[in-house]
C-alpha cells in the first residue's frame, strides 16, 4: 500500500513539475521586447504628415495598444534621410532606438554620396521589411501622349523637350527617370523638386510632362482626372491597377526595382532582440485597419524578418549601385 501511495505521490509531483515547466516555457517564449518601463524611440527621417510618417504612427499606436509599451515617433527629416539615419547609427543597440525608413537610406545613398556619416551595413541591423512599394510613370493630363510608346515616339521626335520631375536629386523618382532615358534611348530633362507635393504640383501645372509618382497619389490623381497613367515601374502588375501593364511588359528593361519601407535597429543588435522586434511589428501590421491602409495605398504587405530583409537590402544595394554608376549621379 505504501509503495502504491509513493508511486502516486511521485507521479503527482512529476505532473506538477511538468505543468510548471510548461508554464515557464510559455512565459519564456513570450517576447520580452518592448519593456513597458522604457519608451521606444522610432525615428522617421521624413516630415510629419508624409505617407511614411502616417504608417509609422499607425504602427506605433498599434504596438502600444498590443504591448502597453510607449513608442515615441521622432521626425528627423533632411539630407535624403541621412540626418535620421545618422542618429540611429550612433544609438545604443538595446532595442529602444529604431529607424523607420525607405529603400533610399541603405541602397541608394551609399552610391550617391561620396561620404556618409554611417555605414549601411555595419551601423544597422535590418529588422523587418514592412511593405513593398512602387512608383508609377504618370503624365500631365494635357500631354501629347497617353501611352508609353507614344511618349517614346514624341520624345525621339522632340529631343530635350520633355521634362521629367522628381521629388529630389538621387531619389527613386529621379533614378527611374534615368533608367527610362537609357532603356528607351530618349533625351528627356530632369527637373528636381523639394518633396513629393512640389513634384506633383509641377506635373499638374505642366512644368514637367512626366513624373514617377508613388502608387497611392498616382492612383488618386488619376481617378480625379488630373493625370494619365503610363505604367508601373514594378516586377509585376499592381493589384490596384490590374489592367495597366508594367513598364517591363511594355519593353523597358530595368524598371522593375521595387521600393520598400522597413525598420532598422543600430548595428550589432542581438539576434534575439531583432527577432522579437520583428514579431511585435509584424503583429501590429497584421491588423485589419493597417492592412487596409497599406493595400488601399497600392502597396503590398511583406513582413520579411531580419535574415530575409538583410538579403533584400544587399540585393537592392547592388542593383541601385549599377543604375547610379551608369547614370553618373553624385551628390555633395
Amino acid at each position: 500500500m505504501r509503495k502504491m501511495i509513493s508511486i502516486r505521490v511521485v507521479a503527482s509531483l512529476l505532473g506538477a513539475l511538468a505543468s510548471i515547466s510548461m508554464v515557464n516555457a510559455a512565459v519564456a517564449s513570450q517576447p520580452s521586447w518592448p519593456a513597458k518601463d522604457k519608451p521606444v524611440t522610432l525615428v522617421v527621417p521624413f516630415p510629419a504628415g508624409s505617407g511614411s510618417d502616417a504608417l509609422a504612427r499607425m504602427l506605433a499606436k498599434e504596438v502600444t495598444d498590443q504591448t502597453g509599451a510607449t513608442v515615441i515617433i521622432e521626425n528627423k527629416p533632411g539630407g535624403g534621410t541621412v540626418i535620421g539615419a545618422q542618429q540611429i547609427a550612433k544609438s545604443p543597440n538595446n532595442g529602444n532606438y529604431l529607424l523607420y525608413t525607405i529603400v533610399v537610406t541603405h541602397t541608394q545613398n551609399p552610391h550617391l554620396f561620396e561620404k556618409l556619416p554611417y555605414d549601411p551595413f555595419k551601423d544597422f541591423t535590418p529588422i523587418i521589411q514592412l511593405v513593398r512599394s512602387a512608383t508609377v510613370l504618370t503624365a500631365n493630363k494635357d500631354a501629347p501622349f497617353s501611352q508609353t510608346k507614344d511618349l517614346i515616339s514624341y520624345a525621339k521626335a522632340n529631343p530635350g523637350k520633355v521634362n521629367f520631375g522628381s521629388f529630389s536629386m538621387g531619389s527613386t523618382s529621379h533614378l527611374n527617370g534615368e533608367i527610362l532615358k537609357r532603356a528607351a534611348g530618349i533625351d528627356i530633362v530632369h527637373v528636381p523638386y523639394k518633396g513629393t507635393a512640389d513634384a506633383s504640383r509641377a506635373l499638374m501645372a505642366g512644368e514637367v510632362q512626366i513624373y514617377f509618382d508613388g502608387t497611392a497619389t498616382a492612383v488618386e490623381k488619376w481617378r480625379a482626372g488630373q493625370v494619365k497613367l503610363l505604367g508601373p515601374a514594378t516586377d509585376k502588375r499592381l493589384s490596384v491597377l490590374p489592367d495597366l501593364p508594367t513598364l517591363a511588359e511594355q519593353g523597358l528593361a530595368g524598371l522593375d526595382i521595387v521600393g520598400w519601407q522597413g525598420i532598422f535597429a543600430p548595428g550589432n543588435t542581438p539576434p534575439e532582440i531583432a527577432n522579437q522586434i520583428a514579431t511585435v511589428f509584424r503583429n501590429a501590421m497584421n491588423t485589419p485597419k493597417i492592412l487596409d491602409y497599406i493595400k488601399n495605398g497600392g502597396n503590398e504587405v511583406s513582413g520579411a524578418g531580419p535574415k530575409e530583409f538583410a538579403k533584400i537590402v544587399r540585393n537592392d544595394y547592388d542593383r541601385w549601385g549599377e543604375v547610379i554608376r551608369a547614370a553618373g549621379i553624385r551628390l555633395q
